[in-house]
């Protein structure tokens, strides 16, 4: 059996799933910051416009969390650089995301207060902050097991299997989260003109096909 041949072949499959992945992710950034400027009144954290306080929220958590993790796991299993910087970089990335995360799940908060709206009592609130939380959790115990100098080799191979399961999950966890938002904000604005609605439903497609795609690129490199 030619083993070379067929990791030459996962290697050109996860090089397409990483291209596929980056334009589906910078499409859904360019098709939510249409929805947010153009639709809706704009993305201010500090505004006196609730709205414009409550954009922020879905811009923040996609833009800045969801699509650095993606391009967390991409880096680390596909980019063309040394062990040591791939685990830095995919690292970093996500230390981003959580803060950039977290500015987001403020500004949900921040848009409740101003309105005197009950916090998480929906079901996207209940997984995106169960997501977030095990991400925060997965980050820290990485953090410890496979940046620490003082981790041994074993602990890392043995602890490996499941920070990459556990990671691939909470992707889809998170992809989850992004789509029951948007499906509880096209509700919220009701009577919305259908060019809007369209642009919400290809929006949501797009950060579906950027997870998926991610998922497929963290999978099939392993064999690079």
């Amino acid at each position: 059996m030619d083993h070379s041949a067929d990791r030459t072949t996962f290697k050109r499959h996860s090089s397409l799933s990483t291209l596929v992945a980056h334009f589906f992710g910078i499409l859904a950034v360019i098709l939510m910051l249409i929805w947010l400027l153009h639709y809706r009144e704009g993305i201010e954290y500090g505004s006196d416009n609730p709205l414009k306080v409550l954009n922020v929220h879905p811009f923040l958590m996609y833009c800045g969390f969801l699509f650095l993790v993606g391009q967390a796991m991409m880096m680390y299993k596909t980019a063309y650089a040394s062990h040591q910087v791939q685990k830095m970089v995919h690292g970093g990335l996500h230390l981003i995301g959580l803060v950039l995360g977290i500015v987001g799940i403020c500004a949900a908060f921040r848009f409740h207060d101003k309105l005197n709206l009950k916090n998480m009592v929906s079901l996207h609130s209940w997984i995106g902050l169960t997501t977030f939380i095990l991400l925060g959790l997965q980050w820290l115990l990485g953090a410890f097991t496979f940046l620490a100098p003082q981790s041994s080799s074993g602990t890392r191979t043995r602890m490996m299997p499941s920070h990459v399961l556990g990671g691939r999950a909470l992707l889809y966890m998170g992809i989850v989260a992004a789509l029951t938002g948007l499906a509880q904000r096209a509700t919220m604005l009701g009577q919305s003109t259908n060019a809007e609605s369209r642009l919400i439903n290809f929006t949501g497609l797009a950060i579906l096909l950027f997870g998926v795609s991610v998922d497929f690129s963290v999978a099939l490199g392993r064999y690079n």
